[in-house]
């Protein structure tokens, strides 16, 4: 059974590469379970939240699953849809 209110975000910066290719892989998984994954540019966010930078920047992209922390560098598509089931 789909949770919809399960939330999928991907910590990003502009110009990473894997980031790109990380997000195009989420919008495919997470549209069978009927969500739109987020974005955040770690960067961007810095000017208010300077944390977020500090603790995820130089290990991008980031995928958190309901706010917490899933898989970096890759999408782990098999937990994840494992995960979006709970």
């Amino acid at each position: 059974m789909t949770n919809p209110t399960h939330s999928v975000t991907l910590l990003t910066r502009a110009g990473c590469g894997l980031c790109a290719t990380a997000l195009e892989r989420l919008r495919v998984i997470c549209a069978e379970f009927g969500i739109e994954p987020g974005a955040v540019d770690v960067d961007e966010a810095a000017a208010t939240d300077p944390g977020l930078r500090a603790e995820y920047g130089d290990r991008l992209p980031v995928v958190l699953l309901d706010g917490r922390e899933h898989s970096y560098f890759d999408v782990d598509e098999t937990r994840l849809r494992v995960d979006l089931t709970r």
